[in-house]
């Protein structure tokens, strides 16, 4: 492989033009495509093979026409104070809003609330239920523009007046804080380069390359049914990790010129080299993210898929685009240790001349990993101790799916919820729908009654309304009221007894008892998330150790990794619960509200934080591999590789914490989650476990590291990269000619 990328390397860097003009062709026609699309319409949410969905999918069919997948909103209507809804000025005025919202082109129908028993008991609070024959996605601007009019227009007349539902959803925004971190990532390119051209390359390429992903995301949403957070979690992922490959190419082509070569050599070797890094490294987060679609959550593989489309992108950016534009920036790149006129005077490559006899000034990292070199069972047990820490908050996790009870309080939503509340109770916000299918029953209407009493007797319940059936009487709906919140372990309680209770009555007269709402959907996902996960670990944490196993030729290095990262996923998703579910920091962070951490999180957080785990040790030990290859003992070449791979891979992890951390600014709850979850999992892996954990345990191990057995080394593919190809071949500071071109072409 070295030797192909190599070829590429070299080829890019000759034929940019051509190189440059394919991607910026892409980037036009990916913007065109964009610009010219539908909007995206129902980003529908299904879970299939749940009870929940099925419920759901039995409505639709026996039920026709009550578009069971229609927006809902409710505007609740709180009195002034010492005053009454019944009051007759402030019922006067209800009724019109009524009225004015029944008038509208997408309402299917409007509940008066002084005829559908929607009043508090104290007659301070009452609501109006809205049914929209739409979607909220594809709700018509004016149609939102009309429930807010007449929304304001009872608070004009004197009424305290909050709208919830998902009838007024809206794109969630990202905020200031992820163009803050794109400024910090430049920031650290330009301390790491010293030099606006060598910082600028990884951004320019980074940022062409999330504009192509997020803009064909943009034209597919409405083919695709994709939603608004997926283009936002690409646009993350593909920033990090293409800022961060094309940082190790870059950091390696300056290498390579401090050596003496020629800078087409140079860009070849680097590609050749770094280039292999970055391929292996992209696998394995590409691996993670599509290996979600086991979950069997059609808008979790659809993210997973976005996002490792825009990894790929990545990568073939970094491999291609990078040498073009170094072949483009020419002496403006200099070699390492030579400075730019940004931080310093130029000066020619290669180290001061020294003393006789002295010894040359090791840098930072080198210092390091002799440090630990000579410390490693220290180093190791203060690394897994305070990792094992962090986690502990972990083993509280509490998992549901954000409501209208977690949006900010500055938000209508939120405040119709708190409302509702407060005259109804907090289980008025997430009813149960039970849906009794007694198509196979000799006596439906005993079944829905026999249900219906079932339900009335369990602990938790405030309310049950009275069976709905359909036209043809063989199917019916039932509402139940829990007393407590919708994300609370005693919703989720009454749901498994609802559903136990429907078992004895399928006994006793053949009819199916479902639950379903988006309670219990929440429910189902969590449930089914949970179950995933080790299938999803074993299936992802063992095609990366198959990877690695080729990659670096050894079992023990690929077995250190898959258990450090095991260690940084669990520290994270420990901070995650202090923040999100305990409340530490959570004023910081933009939290308002804590509650339940989203449900899928875990498995989320565990496919992206092992493919970034990945880059960070395939980078790192990659070094490593090369420098005990080409001789050196086993821990001289732990040292080396932190010699010439530590600060590249700290401006890395920089670098992509600071572009996760920007998307803690989201309105979106999910997206705020993911963006703190991963960024302090990058610190995590990248500073504790690669840079303290992995090193300790290598110089523990001593050579025995390297270790695979004969015939698996005679089985396995030589993948080369480490890049002994490219030095036996010779010193490389010649250059190949156009029929080494011309072969690459062919091939």
């Amino acid at each position: 492989m070295a030797t192909f990328l190599y070829k590429l390397g070299r080829l890019a860097f000759r034929r940019r033009h051509f190189v440059a003009l394919i991607w910026v062709a892409l980037l036009t026609l990916a913007g065109v495509g964009a610009a010219s699309a539908p909007p995206a319409g129902n980003s529908s949410f299904s879970i299939p093979g749940t009870e929940a969905q099925k419920a759901f999918d039995l409505l639709e069919q026996r039920f026709p026409g009550a578009a069971a997948d229609g927006a809902t909103a409710r505007v609740v209507f709180k009195a002034p104070s010492g005053e009454k809804m019944t009051d007759a000025d402030n019922k006067a005025t209800v009724e019109k809003t009524v009225g004015d919202l029944a008038d509208g082109s997408e309402v299917a129908s409007v509940a008066d609330p002084y005829k559908g028993d929607a009043v508090s008991e104290d007659g301070t609070i009452a609501y109006a239920s809205v049914k929209y024959d739409a979607s909220g996605m594809e709700l018509e601007e004016t149609t939102k523009d009309a429930l807010e009019d007449a929304a304001q227009q009872a608070r004009d007349a004197g009424l305290t007046v909050e709208v919830g539902g998902d009838a007024l959803h809206a794109v969630p925004e990202t905020g200031a804080t992820e163009v803050i971190g794109i400024a910090v990532a430049a920031v650290v390119l330009v301390i790491t380069f010293g030099s606006l051209v060598s910082a600028g390359l990884p951004l320019l390429t980074a940022l062409i390359g999330v504009g192509i992903g997020v803009s064909s995301i943009t034209a597919l949403a409405s083919a695709l049914e994709l939603g608004s957070t997926t283009s936002i979690l690409a646009m993350m992922i593909g920033l990090a990790v293409g800022i961060d490959y094309a940082l190790f190419i870059v950091s390696r082509y300056r290498a390579e010129l401090a050596e003496g070569r020629e800078r087409e050599e140079a860009a070849g070797r680097a590609v050749g080299t770094a280039g292999s890094a970055v391929v292996f490294a992209g696998l394995t987060v590409v691996i993670a993210l599509v290996g979600l679609a086991v979950v069997n959550i059609p808008m979790l593989t659809k993210m997973g898929i976005a996002a490792a489309g825009t990894v790929a992108i990545a990568v073939l950016i970094a491999l291609t685009m990078i040498p073009a534009l170094l072949g483009y920036a020419g002496r403006r790149v200099k070699p390492a240790g030579a400075k730019g006129r940004l931080l310093g005077r130029a000066r020619k490559s290669g180290p001061k001349p020294q003393e006789p006899g002295a010894r040359p000034k090791d840098n930072l990292g080198t210092r390091w990993a002799r440090f630990v070199v000579r410390r490693p069972l220290a180093v190791l047990l203060l690394g897994v101790i305070g990792l094992g820490a962090a986690a502990v908050p972990a083993t509280s996790l509490e998992l549901g799916l954000p409501d209208d009870g977690s949006q900010p309080t500055s938000t209508t939503q939120r405040r119709a919820y708190d409302l509702l509340s407060e005259g109804f109770g907090p289980g008025f916000n997430g009813p149960l729908v039970v849906v009794v299918d007694a198509k196979g029953s000799d006596a439906p209407k005993d079944a829905f009654t026999d249900v219906e009493k079932q339900i009335k007797d369990l602990d938790g319940v405030v309310a049950v309304t009275p069976p709905a059936p359909n036209k043809g009487g063989d199917t019916a709906t039932i509402t139940v009221i829990p007393d407590s919140k919708p994300s609370s372990v005693q919703t989720e309680d009454l749901v498994h007894a609802i559903r136990d209770a429907g078992g004895d009555v399928k006994a006793d007269t053949g009819a199916e008892t479902l639950v379903t709402g988006s309670t219990a959907m929440n429910i189902d996902v969590s449930e089914k998330l949970n179950d995933a996960l080790v299938p999803y670990l074993v299936l992802v944490v063992g095609l990366a150790f198959l990877l690695l196993i080729v990659v670096f030729r050894s079992i023990l290095v690929p077995l250190k990794a898959a258990l450090g990262f095991l260690l940084s996923v669990m520290a994270a998703l420990g901070a995650v619960v202090a923040v999100f579910q305990w409340g530490w920091l959570s004023g910081l962070m933009g939290v308002e509200e804590t509650g339940p951490v989203m449900s899928m999180m875990p498995i989320f957080m565990v496919g992206v934080v092992f493919g970034l785990a990945m880059d960070y040790e395939v980078f790192l030990v990659t070094r490593m591999r090369e420098a005990f290859v080409h001789g050196e003992k086993a821990h001289q070449a732990v040292v080396t590789g932190f010699k010439h791979g530590a600060r590249v891979v700290t401006a890395a992890a920089v670098i992509m914490m600071a572009v996760f951390a920007g998307f803690i600014g989201s309105s979106e709850s999910m997206v705020k989650m993911i963006g703190f979850g991963l960024a302090i999992a990058v610190f995590f892996d990248a500073f504790v476990v690669r840079m303290a954990i992995v090193p300790a345990v290598l110089a523990l191990l001593g050579k025995r590291a390297w270790w695979l057995p004969k015939w698996l080394d005679r089985a396995l593919p030589n993948v080369d990269v480490e890049g002994e190809g490219l030095r036996t071949a010779g010193d490389g500071k010649g250059g190949s000619g156009p029929d080494e071109d011309r072969e690459l072409v062919r091939a």
